[in-house]
């Protein structure tokens, strides 16, 4: 059960339901988003069946969910809901391009790969500080260094921070640097960091595991919800497969399906998809025409000497076509590019 709470609702009445609730036996999970409160309950089902709050003060709706995932549903919420970074919306009416290197290697080159993105279209920068890789050999980022380079050029740039975090124990340092937390593929069932993120009260980009099912990435969402924050974005990245060719399989229908299962937005990220240049912006277009609320896009000034993925990295020729594409492409299905701040 979900129990939605008018916007106007004061704390005291929140207050109430969630005391209704406990007295009743069951558990009340509270979750703030930008324009609305809700309260998620679990508990059996001759609590949920007697419980009523209907008519509590400050109760605007209360929905009865079947899915295992109760917050994140699509039955919690028919429209998929518009997430803000910094105030930057990432949401159903408009596509939102976050681009950026791939990793945070020196100011000059994550200023010039920030330039780039923005003149393309981003309204949102991207940046690792923090680089898990699959070799303990490769680079494996700058850590604080590389958090004060972003909020160096974010305010330089105006563009919004999102960076990833792998360690519970760097949840306060990176948010208190980062606007936006993101947690990666290989990190997406690490239900401590999930757990922990929910609770810093940053908007999180959550990345599909490399062979999660659909419900279990939005379980992994629910994890973040359940601690109390609705500002969750969801990230396809590709999944494994047997094609050797390309580094993974974008599964461009997880878009139209989660946002049947959902009401979180849904980026796409082509770059780590393909693994090459070329297949970029092509796997773009394809994100934007099944209807992605947004793009993940490496850029980098001198990628034949990017430190991280540079064979996938935009520049030149290709980020202009990227560019043509984020700017052409969404008015077609009834959008708009995300204007940078």
């Amino acid at each position: 059960m979900v129990i939605v709470m008018s916007p106007d609702a004061a704390d005291s009445a929140l207050r109430t339901v969630v005391s209704t609730v406990e007295e009743a036996g069951g558990s009340a999970f509270v979750s703030r988003g930008v324009t609305r409160t809700i309260v998620g309950v679990v508990a059996g089902e001759s609590v949920l069946a007697a419980l009523e709050v209907e008519g509590l003060p400050g109760v605007a709706e209360v929905v009865r969910i079947t899915s295992p995932y109760k917050l994140v549903s699509h039955e919690n919420h028919l429209r998929t809901s518009t997430v803000h970074v910094r105030g930057v919306p990432i949401g159903p009416d408009s596509v939102t391009l976050i681009a950026g290197p791939c990793a945070v290697e020196t100011p000059e080159q994550t200023l010039e790969a920030a330039l780039m993105a923005r003149r393309a279209g981003a309204a949102l920068l991207r940046g690792g500080a923090y680089k898990p890789r699959t070799s303990p050999y490769a680079f494996q980022g700058l850590g604080v260094d590389g958090l004060k380079i972003l909020a160096d050029v974010r305010t330089e740039t105006g563009l919004p921070v999102v960076t990833e975090i792998v360690d519970p124990a760097d949840v306060d340092v990176v948010a208190e640097y980062a606007d936006m937390l993101q947690v990666g593929t290989r990190n997406m069932q690490n239900f401590a960091l999930l757990q922990a993120v929910g609770a810093v009260g940053k908007p999180v980009l959550l990345k599909r595991g490399l062979t999660a099912t659909y419900e279990e990435w939005l379980m992994a969402a629910e994890y973040i919800a359940q601690r109390g924050n609705l500002d969750i974005v969801l990230c396809e990245r590709g999944v494994r497969s047997f094609e050797s060719a390309i580094r993974n399989m974008l599964d461009v229908s997880a878009v139209p399906m989660v946002h049947q299962l959902s009401h979180l937005p849904v980026l796409i990220d082509p770059s780590h998809a393909a693994g090459r240049r070329e297949l970029v912006v092509p796997l773009a277009r394809a994100a934007i025409g099944v209807g992605a609320d947004g793009l993940l896009i490496d850029v980098h000034p001198h990628p034949e000497v990017a430190k991280c993925d540079g064979p996938q990295a935009l520049h030149g020729a290709d980020l202009d076509e990227l560019e043509t594409a984020v700017r052409t492409l969404p008015p077609a299905l009834g959008k708009t590019l995300t204007p940078a701040p």
